[in-house]
């Protein structure tokens, strides 16, 4: 998506630019303030506006309202101050259903109402690779089924991801110094370019702004400087309908230099800059060091946990959407975290989508060049990926809303209405009753193989009645309906119950 600059038509959710000449003395990142106010009748928004070097001076905005706006400059520069102007904000086009936020408490939808269901991956250092690893990774997501992608803002090193990035995000001088109050407008060009072809493919950017994994010194600069860096972010990329703000991956591991006062202090810079409050969220190590997801301005929670059977306890807990997007990687590295079977992984993402939360894919098979798809993308290897697209295809046919977990099917089963989704996992039942109708009603019964991505129609009959069992001397009756469905005795499998349409 390219930002239309100083245009008189501007489509809904879509970006106008307003482009201005200014001083290019002094340090201009530091020295110039800039912002606009945008009307649209009794409302105003007011985003910031920065230096994008070269005396050229920008300000974005997205507006969400279909009609004449108006816009004034404030500046404490002459020049850049008190500039009007009007555009009209038409229609979406086809695909656009703007950003998203959080529905029905637990689930997700974009501003136009259309659902949104979380299928995301994670490439952590994609952008930094270079056109042509970057290009490919843009063609295997044509192909692929996420609609969210974790990525980094800075660069990474860490294992199998050791290379130099083509752009740095601050000015350097000949010893490789940065002076982070010295932005370089090449590296965010490139970085928001990445996240506006993302949008063009309806894929959610969900924009890490600080990891541990360095070695350049950004997860080493003062509170100032993360501050002055987090507000020139939003005001470049904000008005990207497509982003999401995740603070950190795994922040635990950086409490050392950065406080919790700090984080949420820059959580409040982000209610404070951001005038569409995309969402937001942050991102744990260590699995028994959560963030205080119930805080107001985290949005919905990220998690990093293996043992996604607990989905409904942090439901409970925060009472927002729940987003696991590390339960582990597929792959065959050493690392315990990133060499679980597609299988597996594809079984996890089962128990947090019928249970109504939402699963985060990533791929870390070793590779001669060190190219694994969780950090630097290039093409997919392993096998889950079309599973989870399978997977996609399911919940994306259910009624609008998502899945509430079923307290008392004794295995992952989630129910929308009369709509009910039923996973059994790991468990390799030959009948089933609970959960599926008890009177006979208008309903088709399907059978899933999750693995093999079939699905059989199948009915519910009459089923052999357990005879009661005894628990100190007391008959205990059998609460199961003596209807159900006949099952393989196959592992991953799972029902859909829905009425005929």
């Amino acid at each position: 998506m390219i930002p239309k600059t100083n245009a008189n038509d501007i489509e809904r959710w879509g970006i106008f630019e307003l482009v201005l000449k200014g001083p290019t003395s002094g340090n201009p990142f530091i020295d110039v303030t800039l912002s606009a106010q945008f009307t649209y009748q009794n409302r105003i928004l007011e985003p910031d506006g920065f230096y994008d070097g070269d005396g050229v001076y920008r300000i974005r905005f997205m507006p969400d309202t279909p009609g004449e706006w108006r816009y004034v400059t404030k500046s404490n520069v002459s020049e850049l101050d008190g500039q009007q102007g009007q555009f009209t904000c038409v229609e979406a086009s086809e695909g656009n259903h703007g950003p998203v936020h959080v529905n029905n408490t637990f689930h997700f939808a974009y501003d136009d109402g259309t659902p949104f269901y979380s299928f995301g991956t994670t490439c952590y250092a994609w952008a930094h690779q270079g056109d042509a690893l970057e290009e490919q990774t843009l063609e295997t997501l044509k192909k692929a089924p996420f609609n969210k992608m974790r990525m980094c803002v800075f660069p990474k090193d860490y294992i199998y991801n050791e290379n130099e990035p083509v752009y740095y995000p601050f000015e350097r001088d000949e010893k490789g110094q940065s002076d982070p109050a010295r932005f370089n407008p090449e590296f965010f060009r490139h970085f928001e370019q990445r996240v506006g072809q993302l949008c063009e493919m309806g894929i959610e950017a969900d924009i890490i702004i600080f990891h541990p994994y360095d070695r350049w010194g950004y997860c080493d600069m003062d509170a100032e400087a993360d501050y002055r860096y987090l507000r020139y972010l939003v005001a470049r990329l904000a008005a990207y309908r497509n982003v999401w703000w995740s603070m950190a991956n795994e922040y635990d591991f950086l409490l050392d230099v950065k406080p919790m006062s700090q984080w949420d202090r820059y959580f409040h810079i982000l209610e404070e800059k951001d005038p569409y409050q995309h969402l937001r969220s942050i991102h744990n190590g260590n699995v028994t060091m959560n963030y205080d997801h119930t805080k107001p301005w985290i949005t919905h929670v990220c998690i990093q946990n293996w043992d996604v059977k607990r989905v409904k306890e942090w439901r409970n807990a925060y009472r927002k959407p729940v987003i696991n997007d590390e339960c582990q990687y597929e792959g065959n590295i050493p690392r315990t975290w990133g060499n679980i079977s597609a299988q597996e992984l594809v079984h996890r993402f089962w128990i947090m989508v019928v249970n109504g939360g939402y699963a985060g894919h990533g791929e870390t098979y070793m590779h001669p060049d060190d190219i694994l798809w969780w950090s630097k993308g290039g093409v997919l290897h392993g096998e889950s990926w079309q599973r989870i697209a399978f997977l996609r295809e399911i919940i994306e046919d259910m009624p609008a809303g998502g899945l509430s977990p079923m307290d008392n099917a004794r295995v992952s089963s989630g129910i929308n209405g009369d709509y009910r989704l039923l996973y059994f996992g790991e468990h390799q039942p030959l009948q089933w009753a609970v959960g599926l109708p008890m009177e006979d009603g208008d309903y088709e019964i399907d059978l899933i193989d999750t693995w093999n991505m079939t699905i059989t129609p199948i009915e519910k009959g009459p089923l052999p009645v357990s005879p009661p069992t005894r628990k100190k001397k007391t008959v205990i009756a059998r609460k199961e309906a003596a209807f159900g469905v006949a099952l393989p005795g196959k592992p991953y499998m799972a029902l859909r119950v829905r009425p005929k349409k």
